[in-house]
């Protein structure tokens, strides 16, 4: 079984490794953009980028603690992880990395909240970044959805961890934002470049992670599932 620091760190990564996939990539450029554009002072965008960051941090640990807590506090569910899960995980593992591969795909997305976020951030200033923060974490995109739900979740679950996995993970997903602030604070031209290099970086840390995900899930399943190992 993993050990905890080790599951501390694969949350961490999970993390960031969601906030740089396409699709929530592009989403935190154009919400850094936005909030540059509309403050003049480079601290303040600094400080804006932060307060995004911190607001997809809660939005996903708050997710991920009900989500933990919901299913290791009912009884007969604890008691079925607790004897299954380990079983359950290998099967998980594949199917995740398989996602994270390309190999299968699900039409799963979001709410699209863009509109509705830009139009409250107007009339709150850098506080309205904390709330584009958290109404973008919530429209899932289906690579953010298999990393958090297909991985983060029985992670957090197989540690009965309900704060310390989903905070890392939120942390994680906050770091390159925090970059991108910071970079578009002194040059836009240093955010379109670190952008491309973060694509084709986020391209093979994604076929690796999920080919990881495979061989680790082929592995706990023949050993907990058919006893071959």
């Amino acid at each position: 079984m993993e050990s905890f620091p080790a599951g501390m760190l694969t949350a961490l990564w999970l993390g960031i490794l969601t906030s740089i996939s396409p699709c929530p990539l592009a989403t935190n450029i154009a919400a850094v953009s936005y909030i540059g554009k509309r403050v003049a002072d480079i601290r303040k965008v600094i400080i804006s980028g932060i307060v995004y960051s911190i607001g997809r941090m809660l939005t996903y640990l708050a997710v991920g603690a009900i989500v933990v807590a919901g299913v290791i506090s009912i009884p007969a569910v604890s008691i079925f992880l607790q004897r299954y899960m380990i079983m359950i995980i290998g099967p998980v593992l594949i199917l995740t990395g398989m996602f994270l591969l390309e190999l299968i795909g699900v039409g799963l997305t979001g709410p699209n909240m863009g509109a509705s976020a830009e139009k409250i951030a107007k009339k709150t200033g850098i506080l309205g970044a904390g709330l584009l923060g958290i109404f973008f974490a919530l429209s899932f995109c289906p690579v953010s959805a298999a990393l958090f739900f297909g991985s983060l979740i029985p992670l957090a679950i197989n540690h009965e961890s309900i704060f310390l996995l989903p905070s890392l993970f939120g942390i994680g997903t906050g770091l390159p934002v925090l970059a991108f602030a910071m970079l578009f604070a002194l040059s836009a031209k240093s955010v379109g470049y670190l952008f491309n290099k973060i694509t084709i970086f986020e391209l093979l840390a994604r076929r690796a992670t999920g080919l990881i995900f495979i061989i680790v899930g082929i592995y706990l399943t023949l050993k907990y599932i058919f006893n071959i190992l």
